[in-house]
């Protein structure tokens, strides 16, 4: 039996080699969550491209192969590409995909046009005026296939214009994909989630460890040590990508395409703008502040979303 091969790399993601059309992995890989590619001729981990490899998943594969009677290896990069690096490729692959959205959009269009001449001229083949059928008569069989051949050409026109609308659909919605990615609020977002990911982990590294026969314990010296260097890179990763959004969010702010407001800069009795209306202060906190709404409560929302301020009027 041919021996396979699981590969990770943070720019290709996760991948196997050695399989083979029949020979029983696919329903293995199917029920540990791989999928086939298509257009790389393999089976990948979905959405392990740009992130580290997912150890869980790649050893539950391996257990559910070697069960199935296969020899499996492992070849694992822990090696990360820098961040702006990995959002000029996805920014890459995006502008691709558009163009080649573009193309399907055209084929379609140009495809809900035929349809609709090919309508109009079975349409036009029926009798003037909507003349019934003369049951009996020698023309009767004509008519009937006239009528059949209008109603299957105007069904088949109606579903390439739904077919060429959706098309053009898809290419309004990837053709913002990046723009919404880098909108100021989501990337402010990104970078709060990002910090609260590398506090976790770091957290981790520190914390204590179950054992099935005494419950929980302090980690041991080996334990601590085996931790911090599974984890380790992932903080690594994290760490670059926050530091590459941190330099999105400042560049953003420079260009006024982002407020930048934080506790410093806002005051209770000041008035803001959020989502496109004007509340008032009432409280300021450390990463959000609650403004005044129409009714009994307030509303607390995070710094990023003040569009504008208006400071509260000094007392005379």
């Amino acid at each position: 039996m041919t021996a396979l091969t699981i590969t990770h790399t943070h720019e290709s993601g996760t991948l196997i080699g050695g399989t083979a059309r029949g020979d029983g992995t696919a329903d293995v890989l199917k029920a540990t969550g791989w999928r086939w590619g298509r257009s790389i001729g393999a089976w990948y981990v979905p959405n392990s491209r740009d992130h580290l490899p997912n150890l869980w998943k790649i050893g539950r594969t391996v257990t559910a192969l070697c069960e199935a009677g296969f020899e499996v290896t492992t070849e694992l990069s822990t090696e990360h590409r820098p961040t702006a690096e990995v959002e000029a490729g996805k920014i890459a692959r995006q502008a691709d995909r558009v163009d080649a959205l573009n193309s399907k959009a055209d084929r379609k269009g140009a495809a809900d046009e035929t349809a609709w001449q090919r309508a109009e001229g079975a349409l036009g083949r029926l009798p003037e005026g909507g003349e019934p059928i003369h049951v009996g008569h020698h023309s009767e069989a004509r008519h009937r296939g006239a009528i059949k051949k209008a109603d299957t050409a105007i069904r088949r026109s109606v579903e390439a214009t739904r077919d060429a609308e959706r098309a053009r659909g898809r290419v309004e919605a990837a053709s913002h994909t990046t723009d919404c990615r880098y909108a100021p609020v989501t990337v402010a977002n990104r970078i709060k989630k990002l910090g609260a990911e590398i506090r976790k982990l770091e957290r981790t590294t520190q914390g204590d460890v179950y054992d099935h026969r005494t419950g929980i314990r302090p980690a041991t010296l080996d334990e601590h040590a085996k931790r911090l260097a599974r984890l380790t890179p992932h903080i690594e990763e994290k760490r670059d990508q926050i530091a590459f959004w941190e330099g999105v969010r400042a560049g953003q702010i420079e260009s006024g395409k982002a407020t930048g407001y934080d506790r410093s800069t806002v005051a209770k009795g000041d008035r803001v703008k959020i989502r496109g209306s004007w509340r008032e202060v009432v409280r300021v906190n450390k990463m959000t502040v609650s403004v005044s709404t129409d009714y009994s409560w307030t509303d607390t929302v995070p710094y990023a979303e003040i569009q504008a301020l208006t400071p509260a009027p000094v007392p005379a």
